[in-house]
């Protein structure tokens, strides 16, 4: 199936307009009449079509929704005016017209597509990794870079607990500290025993939220105790790779007992962060930018300059040498993965 072509930055600039004409933020007698759309929120999306969910007089409904061409992107969260498909004789079918403002969006890089959309709107991003696979505090970082890049709440859960010996759970909780201390909240969960699931609930009622992890972390077991209707296919960690294996292939927005709704997209193994400059990664490190300023060159990396508050930082116990060794692995791979079209700049 061939892509969508990509649209050239003045077809963009075009399509953004004709969006702000349609909204009716343009002169009186450009403005369009959106009376006869219907206003829904993108709850499925997969391939060409999306689900849009919609409280009209028939009470609630889902359209399976086409999108219009000149739409850049429709991601799960995203509040759209729809229209029927007059193509179609089925009533619940339609046709994404536009796509309202977002107060939140999350993307990730695509080596090839660049810049991709994941979810919209959303309040809190959980980040979940388990101890199985091994847990990396590199990739809850790049997590937490990413959440303090789009100002989007992280909350940190860790997964599969009850596979640990008392002593490796304290050493475990031990390490994660450094996240507490800079107040990141912290949850310690197990699908098996339940510990840790009442407080998990309490985190995400009366918000948007997003599951992001590793594949097999356990999200989506996770998902199934919190929201048991779901039915989420579980997946198992590969003996041969030691990587989770994919469960979740199309992103679903989810009503939540606890009044909350809850994003599930698929799951990603690395979250790159190479489409980030280093100001906004050191940015994303909350500990540095008490000390983002004050160093003796401007250019200063942050390593064996001459002059570097950070550095400085570390030597006086003020930043945790661990987040400091892993603020240059992130820059490290950063420089690796960026595609050549990219600047770093």
């Amino acid at each position: 199936m061939a892509k969508k072509p990509k649209l050239t930055h003045r077809q963009q600039r075009q399509v953004a307009a004709n969006r702000s004409k349609r909204l009716g933020k343009g002169p009186a007698e450009e403005k369009v009449n959106t009376a006869d759309l219907i206003e829904g929120r993108v709850v499925g999306r997969f391939g060409k079509h999306a689900d849009v969910e919609v409280y009209d007089d028939e009470g609630h409904q889902i359209y399976r929704c086409h999108i219009r061409r000149t739409i850049a992107s429709v991601v799960c969260g995203d509040d759209v005016l729809i229209s029927k498909d007059e193509n179609t004789s089925a009533t619940r079918q339609g046709v994404i017209e536009i796509v309202k403002d977002r107060r939140s969006i999350l993307s990730r890089p695509d080596y090839y597509d660049g810049i991709k959309p994941v979810a919209a709107n959303i309040d809190q991003i959980i980040i979940v990794s388990a101890v199985l696979p091994a847990v990396s505090l590199n990739i809850i970082d790049r997590y937490l870079v990413a959440c303090e890049h789009i100002n989007i709440h992280p909350l940190i859960v860790m997964n599969k607990v009850e596979l640990l010996s008392s002593e490796a759970e304290k050493q475990l909780k031990a390490d994660l500290q450094i996240y507490q201390e800079l107040g990141y909240t912290t949850i310690y969960t197990s699908c098996k025993t339940t510990v840790g699931l009442d407080e998990l609930n309490t985190q995400l009622s009366a918000q948007t939220n997003i599951f992001v992890g590793q594949s097999g972390v356990g999200k989506s077991s996770l998902i199934n105790q919190i929201l048991p209707q779901a039915h989420e296919v579980v997946g198992d960690v590969s003996e041969t790779s030691g990587l989770g294996q994919h469960t979740t292939t199309a992103a679903k927005l989810l009503h939540l007992p606890c009044g909350g709704d809850l994003i599930d997209s698929p799951g990603v193994r690395e979250f790159g962060l190479w489409h980030l400059t280093q100001e906004e990664v050191t940015w994303g490190f909350i500990e540095f930018r008490q000390f983002v300023g004050g160093c003796k060159f401007r250019d200063c990396k942050h390593l064996n300059d001459p002059g570097c508050m950070i550095r400085k930082a570390v030597e006086n116990g003020e930043i945790n040498q661990t987040r400091f060794d892993s603020y240059h692995k992130i820059l490290a791979t950063m420089e690796e993965q960026r595609p050549s079209y990219i600047s770093s700049n």
